[in-house]
């Protein structure tokens, strides 16, 4: 929907504008409509102590309780303890293939909510869109599915079975489109929009501080003589009293940032392959192309490769016992697509006396995988016009590969043009770039606000703190719904109560109390 259909009176200035509308929007968008997380009467939990916790307080939602109290104690796989929780109480111990049923139910009280908008680039679902469309996510696909609309009984309806519990991306990305359907929350969200700066307003006299969120919206404009619609860019200025950063990570791929790296056939985009392998570019025949990276993505690019039979150079700066390969912690029998890739790693590797691709042996011999050469432990070091790419191996030794085409699939990094430096400055390590891995955004850790932002009301969550897998973002929703409603209430965060303890004073407010 476009921003002037939404009724923002110039000058008013809303509570809180999301960027971006990818999982992590959606699923705060559905908490700030309204529905609240309450603990179901007689529900139990395989944790005992969360489920004492949980049960002081029945009449109240979790949005309401002590989220700090709440984490004490628990552990799991992200290192944000929110999304641990909120991860526990929607899918009580999957990490161990349970399937237990959520404590949580659902109340939708339209008196809890917030205004709100959400603003993407594309439809709502953000970079679900733009992945390909038949291979199987990486989760499972009820880690996939956000609070109110279970996922296998959405694709159930539409007449669709689930591969090892696993869907696409392409169902998912529909998947979470009619999520906003369903639920109502279309009203809330504006797409095709681009922010281009975010700036913290001081205020001046008599006027509240804010946020400032400027960009453009595409809008379909007047239809032309030929047929075609005539597309605007039409600017935009929006003042709200918070704004969460939910963009992602998958803006701008990584480099390798060495020689020869913007030569034509060298590529950075899982899509540049699905394009050159359109246009027939690659085959059986084809000079091997070259792979670069360890991660899911270039796993991916090396099974298409291997489809169509075309041969392949995998290079990557791990070994690949390293235990912090991804393949080194994915269960076999869930991801045999991956276990296949792993096990094609290990056994076809280049040895000092290279071999084609096309004949690489297996350790018996034979060649289980034929078409395929793996480099564990090399880094490229140069990119030659002729189509020859140049490896290095931790012991020093080269290998000069000729190649049809090279993609680079090592990570991306989010782009956060609208924030000044790139928004290096919010970051754990200013002098990096941001990425979810190595570098994420600093937040406080109950509440998702960026520590290190010019004023208050700035959230970051998803990617951007840590969190790739859907299932923990969703606590991201939670810290931030869980805040926004305390400053509703008029309450103080504990870090606040910190603070003041810190300037010598002394507070006592409901239960907490502080001493100078």
């Amino acid at each position: 929907m476009a921003l002037c259909d939404k009724d923002i009176v110039p000058g008013e200035v809303l509570p809180v504008v999301v960027i971006g509308n990818g999982p992590s929007g959606i699923c705060l968008s559905y908490l700030l409509s309204g529905y609240a997380p309450y603990l179901q009467r007689d529900a139990w939990h395989p944790n005992p102590l969360l489920s004492s916790k949980l049960g002081e307080n029945t009449n109240k939602s979790l949005l309401e309780q002590d989220l700090e109290y709440l984490c004490e104690g628990l552990e799991g796989r992200s290192t944000n303890p929110v999304a641990v929780l909120f991860d526990s109480l929607l899918l009580p111990d999957s990490d161990f293939g349970l399937d237990h049923a959520s404590p949580l139910s659902w109340r939708y009280e339209p008196e809890r909510a917030t205004p709100h908008l959400v603003l993407g680039r594309g439809p709502p679902g953000g970079a679900w869109h733009a992945m390909e469309g038949s291979m199987l996510t990486l989760s499972l696909a009820n880690w996939m599915e956000l609070p109110g609309l279970k996922l296998k009984e959405w694709l159930r309806e539409k007449r669709r079975n689930l591969r090892n519990d696993r869907a696409t991306p392409a169902e998912i990305a529909s998947y979470y489109q009619h999520y906003v359907t369903q639920m109502s929350l279309g009203q809330s969200f504006a797409c095709g929009t681009t922010v281009t700066a975010l700036t913290w307003q001081p205020g001046r006299e008599g006027e509240e501080p804010c946020w400032r969120v400027t960009g453009q919206q595409r809008s379909e404009g007047e239809e032309l003589e030929d047929g075609h619609t005539l597309r605007q860019d039409v600017p935009f200025s929006i003042s709200a009293q918070n704004v969460v950063l939910a963009t992602g990570t998958h803006d701008i791929p990584a480099r390798l940032e060495v020689e020869g790296e913007t030569l034509p056939y060298v590529c950075h985009s899982f899509w540049e392959l699905e394009a050159a392998i359109s246009r027939g570019e690659l085959s059986q025949s084809s000079d091997p192309i070259l792979v670069v990276g360890a991660g899911l993505t270039a796993a991916d690019a090396v099974l298409a490769a291997h489809h169509l039979n075309t041969p392949v150079y995998h290079a990557f700066r791990r070994s690949v016992t390293d235990p912090g390969l991804i393949f080194n912690q994915l269960p076999k029998l869930l991801y045999p697509e991956y276990h296949k890739i792993h096990q094609m790693m290990s056994q076809q590797q280049h040895s000092s006396t290279p071999q084609a691709p096309t004949t690489a042996l297996g350790p018996s011999g034979s060649a289980p995988y034929t078409g395929y050469l793996s480099f564990p432990r090399h880094r490229v070091v140069a990119f030659r016009p002729d189509r020859k790419c140049v490896l290095e191996s931790d012991s020093g030794q080269r290998s000069v590969l000729q190649v049809s085409m090279a993609l680079v699939l090592i990570g991306s990094h989010p782009n956060l043009s609208f924030l000044p430096e790139g928004g290096r400055s919010l970051s754990l390590d200013p002098d990096q770039p941001i990425s979810c891995r190595r570098n994420p955004l600093e937040v406080d850790p109950f509440t998702h606000q960026v520590v290190g932002a010019e004023g208050p009301g700035l959230y970051a969550m998803g990617p951007l703190v840590g969190e790739n897998f859907v299932r923990f973002l969703k606590g991201g929703a939670l810290a931030i719904a869980s805040d926004l409603s305390r400053k509703q209430r008029g309450e103080r965060s504990g870090a606040e109560l910190s603070e003041s303890c810190r300037d010598g004073h002394v507070e006592d407010r409901q239960t907490e109390t502080c001493v100078s």
